[in-house]
């Protein structure tokens, strides 16, 4: 018989043996993931909703979650949960295209400031728009805000600066900008906050050299502060939520921003030693669920969705023994928590959804 180069793969390379035989638990798409992480390590976040999950197993998991934002000390823990505070490494929000982390990390350092840099919703109501949901209700005054802002980019650079682990979640390609200056917003002018104005806002769809450009540019920028960092890139598994792209339908346009992120993610991945792909799109996503991971809704995902990707995070990265056994540790450590309700829709905070809210 003749010998091919297909006979010495391992079973993760045919679609029959490790994607249509195995039970759906059993699926681990994780391929070259060569990150480690101890209880130590500090490992901060940022990205699009579904990067909060992250952040959320890791505080239960026992290993450290980077917070360098953490709010006042004599805050109570359930105010400062309402205040979004370790939501993610910094009270950032959702970031959700890669030019808003280049962006986020050029204002920390004082290299880009936007021109358009307050909303003044009313005499006691302002607003950053570039957080604009961070703060509820808004900050009493502009002096408030631009304090808070200070300190917060503070937070940022010391976050860059001292991580261990960067997991950022590329979550879009659409994104509306300033025609001034090109800063991006993380929701249209208007729809949390400010003031849609034609002649000073843009709709912007990114392509992959978009992509592949402005994430090449911060991964170099934040290599020259923090020479040990790794980074982790994930593609968030949640469609769009609208899309403003002229005469596309959402479905369409979800496919292409998705596309466009996993792509460039994988050119990433290939240019940069320190970079690195886990597949929480492909797990949540792939045919072998039947669609069991998402909501009726066919955009949040369920717990038991969340809980296979973070399982295989744990277990190629940590080292857990199985996909399960984190999230059994979970339960036993705290009975009361909603990870033990598998199945659960999980409720993230996610600035998309203002977009087109449920009124039913």
């Amino acid at each position: 018989m003749v010998d091919h180069p297909y006979k010495t793969l391992p079973d993760k390379a045919f679609w029959r043996r490790a994607v249509a035989a195995p039970d759906i638990r059993d699926v681990d798409p994780v391929g070259v993931f060569d990150v480690k992480i101890k209880p130590k390590t500090k490992v901060a976040t940022a990205g699009s909703c579904f990067a909060q999950h992250i952040a959320r197993y890791l505080k239960k998991s026992g290993f450290s979650y980077y917070v360098a934002e953490k709010g006042h000390p004599v805050l109570p823990e359930a105010i400062k949960e309402i205040n979004n505070y370790g939501l993610f490494s910094a009270r950032y929000g959702n970031i959700y295209t890669a030019r808003q982390l280049l962006q986020l990390f050029k204002r920390a350092y004082g290299l880009f400031e936007p021109r358009e840099d307050v909303w003044i919703e009313a005499p006691d109501v302002v607003l950053d728009p570039f957080r604009p949901t961070t703060q509820p209700g808004g900050f009493v005054s502009e002096a408030e805000m631009r304090a808070d802002r200070s300190q917060h980019l503070a937070a940022v650079r010391s976050m860059f600066e001292t991580m261990d682990v960067f997991v950022f979640t590329l979550g879009l390609t659409e994104c509306w900008r300033s025609k001034t200056d090109g800063a991006v917003f993380p929701i249209c002018p208007g729809v949390e906050g400010g003031k849609f104005n034609p002649s000073q806002h843009e709709f912007y769809n990114q392509t992959v050299e978009d992509v592949i450009s402005d994430m090449s540019e911060f991964i170099e920028a934040l290599k020259k502060i923090n020479r040990s960092a790794q980074i982790i890139l994930t593609v968030s598994p949640v469609p769009l939520m609208a899309t403003a792209e002229l005469g596309s339908h959402v479905l369409s346009a979800t496919t292409y921003s998705k596309s466009v992120l996993r792509v460039s993610a994988e050119s990433l991945r290939k240019r940069f030693t320190h970079v690195h792909y886990f597949p929480s799109f492909e797990i949540i996503t792939g045919a072998y669920n039947r669609g069991g991971y998402y909501a009726p809704d066919l955009r949040n995902v369920l717990e038991d969705g969340v809980a296979h990707v973070m399982g295989l995070f744990m277990k190629h990265a940590a080292g857990a023994v199985s996909p399960q056994q984190t999230v059994q540790r979970n339960q036993t450590k705290d009975a009361d928590d909603y990870l033990a309700r598998a199945g659960h829709l999980v409720e993230v905070e996610c600035d998309e959804t203002a977009l087109d809210p449920d009124k039913s």
